[in-house]
């Protein structure tokens, strides 16, 4: 099995999925190696990839918090604590950024119109509900809460202060440069990839894993041999057993031929 990632990772920058991808992920099936994704996204916003990749597999979403069938029919969720949840939402404004809180079905915003909200609804293909502030009505299935902030280093740097502060109550990773994403201790894509084994009856040595964010070098570590992205930062790339090209030069497609596809 190969487990990727989708932004960074499996689609371009523009989020396109090329056609070069799509004929690797031919390439696996004809091979016997089955195609699973762990994303930082929401089931909905990966559902438009379901039939192009002509994924049988559950999709991994929001970081390890909900499993779902391709249908998105859901297997297991592991919401936040509600009081570690009002915590974080606290504790994110107070560094400064913006906050959006996902549940199984919605995704809560407080200003239609903060940073990244218009390309977030492109990219998903949904839109956020607005509310005035975030209380027991949404903080009580939340899934993932995101930091948002066009200061990367702000980003970073409320991931480092987030994981001392929030300890073992939460899981603290940045999804992207301009996102901190936080979930029940319970989810990781780590985790993720570990229960996929398990449901397939699949050895360690038998998966594979691609991505390129901090998020992902967890599901680096439940794997038996992991991809990082060209476009990944050196941290990460250190944390792979090998690095392919960029997401913007088809490094996915690249590295299911040169190392998952040769005999």
């Amino acid at each position: 099995m190969l487990v990727s990632d989708v932004d960074g990772t499996l689609v371009t920058t523009e989020k396109v999925l090329t056609q070069e991808a799509l004929d690797a992920a031919n390439g696996l099936r004809a091979a016997g190696i089955s195609l699973a994704l762990a994303s930082s996204r929401p089931p909905r916003g990966m559902a438009m990839l379901v039939e192009p990749l002509g994924l049988t597999l559950p999709m991994v979403g929001c970081n390890g918090a909900i499993i779902v069938n391709p249908d998105l029919s859901i297997i297991t969720v592991h919401p936040i604590d509600p009081a570690a949840a009002m915590q974080t939402v606290k504790f994110l404004a107070a560094e400064g950024l913006d906050v959006w809180v996902y549940t199984e079905t919605d995704w809560f915003v407080r200003d239609r119109h903060g940073p990244h909200v218009e390309r977030e609804a492109w990219i998903l293909k949904f839109e956020p509900v607005v509310v005035s502030a975030f209380d027991e009505r949404h903080l009580a299935s939340a899934l993932k809460i995101v930091g948002v902030s066009d200061q990367p280093e702000r980003v970073a740097s409320t991931e480092i202060k987030g994981q001392k502060r929030l300890g073992s109550l939460a899981s603290v990773r940045r999804s992207a440069a301009y996102f901190v994403d936080v979930t029940s201790s319970r989810a990781s894509k780590g985790a993720a990839v570990s229960f996929l084994g398990e449901r397939l009856s699949l050895k360690t040595d038998q998966i594979a894993t691609m991505g390129d964010m901090p998020n992902d070098v967890l599901m680096f570590q439940c794997s038996g041999f992991s991809i990082a992205m060209g476009n990944a930062s050196a941290a990460v790339q250190a944390e792979a057993s090998v690095v392919t090209d960029t997401n913007d030069n088809n490094g996915f497609a690249k590295a299911v031929r040169r190392y998952l596809l040769q005999p």
